[in-house]
């Protein structure tokens, strides 16, 4: 197939009628990468979840486990840098002078990745000219562990990875009054966020806690998509 054909075939798919499509971009090459309309985040699912099932309800062990506390809940983390952040105790709600004899103790688990926009198929053109909306999406559990729980920053990084031209924090707070165990979605798009843009950066953190045994936050189906032209 000639290069010209492989041009029609990306404008075809991805309604990109009227974007800039120079000729000096691989169209066999941007096809077979697919860029638009996927998601470019590897790994969306660590712990092995996913948003179309109820998150698994909480057990306790019928004996206490043995061992030293634990930080970071079982999962497959390719691709993904991690890291744990241990709390200290939160004394704020106990009255003075009474004596508790344990408390939980809570920690941040964070799990960062970035995605390099071109090497997946994107090219300069229409990343700085058209700025195709980049949407961002994950779902983290109802924990009922604490009022924060989940913490989202995502960044639009330039050529250099460190200059931010757009971003978007969610640190949303659960209410503790009502119970309830279900996925709860966070989600953003980046519009005419200027040129530019060659990286995405995503973090997201959940809140664990240990006490006796370990009790995580869950989270699933973590995404970054660029939106085909005619589905916009």
């Amino acid at each position: 197939m000639s290069a010209a054909a492989w041009k029609q075939r990306c404008e075809a798919e991805w309604g990109l009628q009227g974007a800039p499509m120079p000729d000096t971009v691989d169209w066999k090459s941007v096809y077979e990468a697919k860029p638009l309309g996927r998601n470019l985040l590897k790994n969306p699912a660590p712990l092995g979840f996913s948003k179309d099932s109820p998150p698994p309800e909480p057990e306790l062990p019928d004996v206490p486990p043995c061992g030293p506390p634990r930080f970071q809940p079982d999962g497959d983390f390719p691709g993904w840098t991690t890291s744990t952040e241990i709390l200290p105790y939160d004394t704020s709600g106990i009255p003075e002078g009474v004596v508790i004899c344990a408390l939980p103790t809570y920690s941040w688990f964070t799990l960062e990745q970035v995605v390099d926009l071109k090497a997946e198929g994107l090219w300069d053109e229409l990343l700085d000219t058209f700025q195709p909306k980049i949407v961002i999406q994950d779902w983290y559990e109802e924990s009922q562990l604490h009022e924060s729980i989940y913490q989202l920053h995502v960044k639009l990084l330039g050529t250099d990875k460190t200059t931010v031209i757009s971003e978007h924090t969610a640190k949303p707070t659960e209410n503790m009054s009502v119970y309830s165990h279900n996925w709860k979605e966070v989600s953003h798009v980046f519009s005419s966020y200027g040129p530019g843009v060659r990286y995405v950066h995503f973090q997201h953190r959940v809140k664990n806690s240990f006490l006796n045994d370990f009790f995580p936050t869950r989270f699933t189906g973590s995404s970054v998509i660029v939106k085909p032209v005619k589905s916009s």
